[in-house]
């Protein structure tokens, strides 16, 4: 039997420490990796110049470094949003976005390669699903993307939203302790408060956040306070319906003091109507909260329509009548592909 080396940043800190002690090196060898790996991103065990040789090559003969590459990079030229294609080292392909607003830069990461949920609406979930990303694969793309921020921008990332390729919670352990690696001064020391997850309405998911105290915000997309119309617009709703989905909302609301973000993406005729934004109201008393309104993207294979302005204009002054705070979100990078529902991991043309 072929020996199967590991995958390095799978591994704990006291897994890693046993190793060094069978090879007779010493304990503090583990912070200076780490460095190397996590704060300075090196994806090669050699480039670590200040471990000596024989710990180099025990590193390379007994493990590997899933470092992400950027395979391809678009930049929108009406928003300046760069849309980027990452290739895993097994030919796994997913996307992430660098959005920039004004003073501030925002990356929105994936969590799988595809995605098993199969929304509607969503050009990811013709994809199918691949596979869950590793911790490495997911802290890469926050790496590399505040690489990219810096040398388009000028600047460092700002915000992480957890809203790209598949479903978080789907994939919670590695999203989770990619994300704790991010915050951790071992990594990126970035605010948790500055990072928000997106889910469909993964009930355990949520609950397990909440229990977490990491003060990551949590946004639901929602689409539809209709269960009919949302077991069609999003399978997932089968498994987890609104009633269970509000329960979860209001346990996470009543342990961690958040309040919540509600994404709701507008399609012409389907839940853009007067009565849908008072179902929306209804159901948004459970907590706190602040809803975005998304402009539907068309993609490819897109059967749906952008709201016409009347019906959305009537939509929010129905939701702000009950005092609830309503954003109008027009998503960036819509000429590259970028925007919300468009990731399916296409190149720019040749």
């Amino acid at each position: 039997m072929d020996f199967i080396r590991k995958n390095f940043r799978n591994l704990s800190d006291q897994e890693i420490t046993g190793f060094l002690k069978e090879i007779s090196q010493p304990s503090f060898r583990l912070k200076q990796i780490k460095e190397w790996i996590w704060k300075k991103g090196v994806g090669d065990f050699n480039e670590m110049n200040n471990l000596p040789v024989a710990l180099k090559e025990a590193l390379e003969q007994n493990f590997f470094l899933d470092k992400i590459t950027i395979l391809d990079s678009q930049k929108s030229k009406a928003d300046k949003t760069v849309k980027v294609l990452f290739k895993s080292v097994d030919d796994e392909f997913f996307e992430g976005v660098l959005i920039p607003g004004k003073s501030r830069t925002t990356a929105c990461i994936s969590t799988q390669s595809g995605c098993p949920l199969n929304c509607d609406f969503c050009a990811t979930g013709k994809l199918g699903f691949r596979r869950n990303l590793t911790r490495g694969e997911i802290y890469d793309q926050v790496f590399l993307l505040n690489e990219a921020s810096l040398r388009e921008f000028d600047r460092k990332l700002s915000n992480i939203v957890v809203m790209g390729m598949g479903e978080p919670f789907l994939n919670y352990e590695n999203t989770i302790d990619a994300l704790k690696m991010v915050s951790s001064v071992e990594g990126l020391a970035m605010s948790p408060q500055r990072i928000t997850i997106s889910t469909a309405g993964i009930i355990p998911g949520i609950k397990m956040l909440a229990n977490e105290n990491l003060r990551i915000n949590l946004s639901i997309s929602l689409h539809s306070a209709d269960n009919q119309k949302r077991d069609f617009l999003m399978p997932i709703n089968k498994k987890y319906n609104l009633q269970q989905l509000r329960e979860a909302i209001f346990y996470f609301y009543k342990k961690t003091g958040e309040r919540i973000t509600y994404e709701y993406l507008l399609l012409k005729g389907i839940n853009d109507s007067v009565e849908d934004a008072k179902k929306l109201a209804e159901f948004t008393k459970v907590s706190p909260c602040k809803i975005n309104l998304i402009v539907y993207n068309s993609h490819e294979k897109s059967k749906y329509q952008q709201s016409d302005d009347l019906d959305l204009k009537a939509f929010v002054e129905y939701l702000e009548s009950k005092n609830l705070v309503v954003t109008v979100r027009r998503s960036k990078g819509t000429d590259i592909d970028a925007a919300c529902g468009q990731l399916a991991n296409k190149k720019k043309p040749e």
